[in-house]
């Protein structure tokens, strides 16, 4: 029996720190891997093929969507960006533990298409601490952060669906809860059978 890998869908407001969560998980558990979406877009300076994207035309896309082969996608500023199906299965037949970073709508796409996933969704300590945050960062203007704090209030709605819900206050301490969800449910029986079949010849 192979280990199936643990897919790990991670969702929040703009400025709750979910990227920086990310990347802690990544230094925690190297053998982890981002999952590679496929995009319109047109690649950037330095973006490699298969990292940072599988960047394919609108054609191959929208080929793709007729032959549902896209567990969640969306169209966002013009381009449209999907995680195939065949990347999830892959890495859950596999055993490859895999992240996912997509907003709430992307993510509950993934709910109703894909079973066995784990979804975690981070929060500001209020909504104060979170206007503070992107203020701080001086990335947007004042009406983009605006509308961050709107879409902020109805995204957090969402975390009432969410298996987990991380209130990132001290970065530390949400890292490691996070920390702590993926070693719950990499110890879980169905995950562990392999490994204890051949400790013990059973």
């Amino acid at each position: 029996m192979k280990r199936e890998g643990l897919i790990l869908i991670l969702s929040a407001p703009s400025g709750a720190g979910k990227t920086s969560l990310c990347q802690k998980l990544f230094t925690t558990f190297p053998d982890m891997k981002e999952s590679v979406s496929y995009t319109t877009r047109t690649p950037r300076p330095g973006e490699v093929e298969g990292e940072a994207y599988h960047f394919v035309s609108e054609v191959e896309f929208d080929c793709m969507i007729s032959e549902d082969a896209f567990a969640e996608w969306a169209v966002v500023h013009g381009n449209k960006y999907g995680t195939a199906l065949s990347t999830l299965e892959a890495a859950r037949r596999k055993g490859v533990d895999l992240v996912l970073d997509i907003d709430c709508q992307g993510a509950l796409k993934l709910k109703e298409q894909f079973e066995g996933g784990v979804y975690v969704f981070v929060v500001p300590p209020s909504m104060a601490e979170l206007r503070r945050r992107l203020e701080h960062r001086s990335a947007d203007a004042p009406d983009v952060i605006e509308k961050r704090i709107v879409r902020a209030a109805d995204e957090i709605k969402e975390s009432r669906w969410y298996d987990y819900i991380i209130i990132n206050d001290q970065f530390e301490v949400a890292s490691r809860e996070l920390a702590s969800i993926v070693v719950a449910h990499r110890l879980k029986t169905f995950r562990m059978l392999e490994r204890v079949g051949k400790l013990f010849d059973i």
